[in-house]
């Protein structure tokens, strides 16, 4: 055995390559959005019961703190999709190189935010 090779059980000073963090990323904003399902759900089902139900739920999302959790659910559906359309690529074999996939994930989190920003400037 290697006794010279490196060792860093530091995840902290890990630098993670592009490609690693988009997976990562694409994982995180699949468990946001399973949430967030959750929570329009409830709120569409309490919307529909009743007029005050509606109200209630209309009179929430014109707070500050509404606007926050809507802006985040479409950053999170925003990043999933883009990040999904470049796996659906990937599988058609574009980018498949190691150069190809540190390109597509740099465009990823560039249109990414780019598209979030856009998100959040119409939702305010």
């Amino acid at each position: 055995m290697n006794k010279n090779r490196p060792v860093n059980l530091d995840i902290s000073t890990i630098k993670l390559p592009a490609p690693a963090l988009v997976s990562i990323l694409h994982r995180i904003s699949g468990v946001v959005l399973f949430a967030v399902v959750a929570l329009l759900l409830c709120m569409l089902d309490s919307s529909l019961e009743s007029e005050q139900g509606f109200n209630k739920v209309a009179e929430f999302f014109t707070s500050v703190p509404a606007k926050l959790v809507l802006w985040a659910s479409l950053a999170a559906l925003i990043y999933h999709l883009v990040a999904g359309v470049r796996h659906l690529i990937m599988d058609l074999g574009v980018g498949e190189s190691l150069e190809g996939g540190r390109r597509g994930a740099v465009i990823v989190l560039v249109l990414s935010v780019v598209l979030i920003l856009l998100a959040g400037v119409l939702v305010w």
